[in-house]
């Protein structure tokens, strides 16, 4: 028993952790895990580690591959707009298509998750989202970690981290080494800004001064902030199936950085890719922030995908049977350009007629 003048004994509650609220979330996301399950992985949750079996996966002789990754500044917008069913599926896109691109097939994903106060139904409406991920991308949620840090993120904020690690056959990996001048360049639509340069885009609806329940002026059937958070695609399924066919010889998906950071990044350096960007049309959205923000062609294709998330590099003799493909596992995809030889000292992108397809 305490005097009045005795300082009462401190909880972890009272420091602002919820230990309970913590194990209530686990129970409540364990049959999302199980969801995710696939051949190596019985998904299970609860113990220290995560295990994955390869040879149960299939494999014989493989080669790992990882990625890590976030949302940004996109989640930002999540919260401000209480919307949080999609970053989890976003969170899962710029890990497993980073694995894509190497002809990796993505087996395993973990997830951190940071917030200064857990509340358990909005954690797991955001873990749901990221079960959705990995189902879509065939890969198992096989851990995480859950941080509740009072004082180090206000109010509702929080943030996500996902790492995911993936495998191919023994020398099965692509590296756009065989690549040469003459290749046709297919590129994959993306479903609107992904989850890259959303530091500008929150700077431009500053600008306009729109509340994120207002009707999307790109597209009114939706609130702005709902058409600003549709989801990363997710490329895993088509591109795994173009690499295995013998079709994709370099592959690059396209985030922050948009064409010029991340094309030249799978090409050999003798090579550049020409674009043609007027077969590379500006979707609404982007017509909407380049208006809007001000922001220059060239800008915009050094920061956002502007409507191709992922970029493929295939033999002008098999460009008819990979677009067939391609649009089987539902991919808009087209011919945007092709592979030539890059001058001295010259660009290894090139946009032609980049200000008369986008403006200035």
């Amino acid at each position: 028993m305490t005097t009045p003048s005795e300082p009462k004994g401190l909880s972890y509650r009272d420091a602002g952790v919820d230990i309970d609220a913590g194990n209530a979330l686990v129970q409540a996301i364990k049959p999302l895990a199980r969801s995710t399950a696939r051949p190596g992985a019985d998904s299970a949750l609860g113990g220290f580690g995560g295990l994955f079996d390869l040879r149960a996966a299939g494999f014989q002789d493989p080669v790992l591959c990882a990625a890590n990754d976030g949302v940004g500044t996109k989640l930002k917008i999540a919260i401000d707009a209480d919307c949080h069913d999609t970053v989890g599926i976003d969170l899962v896109a710029m890990c497993v298509n980073d694995l894509v691109v190497q002809g990796a097939e993505p087996l395993f994903f973990l997830d951190y998750f940071a917030t200064g106060s857990l509340d358990v139904e909005r954690a797991r409406t955001i873990i749901a989202g990221i079960s959705e991920g990995c189902r879509q991308a065939g890969c198992a949620l096989i851990g995480g970690e859950t941080a509740e840090m009072p004082g180090l993120y206000a109010g509702k904020d929080y943030d996500l981290a996902g790492f995911a690690v993936g495998a191919a056959e023994r020398g099965s990996l692509i590296d756009g080494s065989g690549c040469q001048a003459g290749d046709v360049i297919i590129g994959l639509a993306s479903t609107g800004v992904h989850s890259n340069g959303y530091s500008l885009v929150r700077r431009i609806v500053e600008r306009t001064g729109l509340d994120w329940d207002a009707p999307a002026p790109f597209a009114p059937e939706m609130s702005l902030g709902r058409a600003l958070l549709v989801p990363t695609r997710i490329y895993v399924k088509s591109c795994l199936a173009a690499v295995r066919a013998g079709y994709a010889k370099a592959l690059a998906h396209i985030t922050g950085g948009g064409f010029p950071e991340n094309i030249p990044r799978v090409l050999p350096g003798h090579l550049a890719a020409s674009l043609d960007m007027a077969a590379v049309p500006l979707p609404p959205v982007f017509q909407w922030l380049s208006r809007e923000g001000g922001v220059t062609a060239r800008e915009m294709a050094r920061t956002f995908n502007c409507g191709l998330g992922m970029i493929m590099v295939v033999s002008p003799d098999h460009v008819g049977e990979a677009l067939d493909l391609l649009q089987s596992f539902g991919e808009q995809a087209r011919v945007v350009g092709s592979l030539v030889e890059r001058a001295p000292g010259g660009e290894a992108v090139l946009m032609e007629g980049l200000e008369k397809a986008w403006g200035p």
